[in-house]
């Protein structure tokens, strides 16, 4: 391990691949966030190989499609994929953008005006049996089922979480 023992704000720390490992309180592992991702969302841990985690403030998780030294000061490393240190984990619009497609459960599955809605931002009153908490919602693209973003399903509202600067018009698909 590094020898790293506290969380510095301004620099990336590895998790560390398990909860024994852990040197940093509070950092969560490897194993918990591979977890979180399957069991919220059905994602096999297999998806993630050849990928890192890090840590950046407080619970800001990153992913990194390569390796680095820990600890490491740099502004950026790879993309956020999840924000932890909170009651309730969320994963971010670009996670769920780039491995959502593999999810398996708590996919919300919207079409139309619906999806469009949801791309801009808005709320909106949905039916959906599934779990209440962080969705993934998208939309049939060709055939294929493709990520728009992260929703709050809550009291039969799908709330939008999609940030101000990645909402979009969506295009109205052929088939809706």
């Amino acid at each position: 391990m590094s020898g790293e023992t506290e969380n510095v704000g301004q620099q990336f720390g590895r998790l560390p691949a398990t909860a024994a490992d852990r040197e940093v309180e509070g950092r969560v592992s490897r194993e918990a966030v591979l977890g979180f991702f399957a069991n919220r969302f059905g994602i096999d841990p297999a998806v993630f190989e050849g990928f890192s985690f890090w840590e950046k403030g407080k619970g800001k998780i990153w992913i990194f499609a390569a390796d680095a030294p820990s600890p490491i000061r740099v502004e950026g490393l790879g993309m956020t994929v999840l924000r932890t240190r909170q009651e309730h984990w969320k994963p971010t619009q670009s996670a769920i953008q780039r491995f959502g497609g593999h999810a398996s459960k708590n996919v919300i599955e919207i079409g139309g005006e619906a999806a469009a809605a949801f791309a801009r931002g808005e709320d909106q009153e949905l039916d959906w049996d599934g779990d209440w908490g962080y969705l993934i919602a998208a939309r049939d693209v060709g055939g294929e089922r493709e990520p728009i973003g992260v929703g709050l399903y809550v009291y039969g509202e799908l709330r939008s979480t999609v940030p101000k600067g990645n909402q979009e018009s969506l295009p109205p698909l052929a088939a809706e």
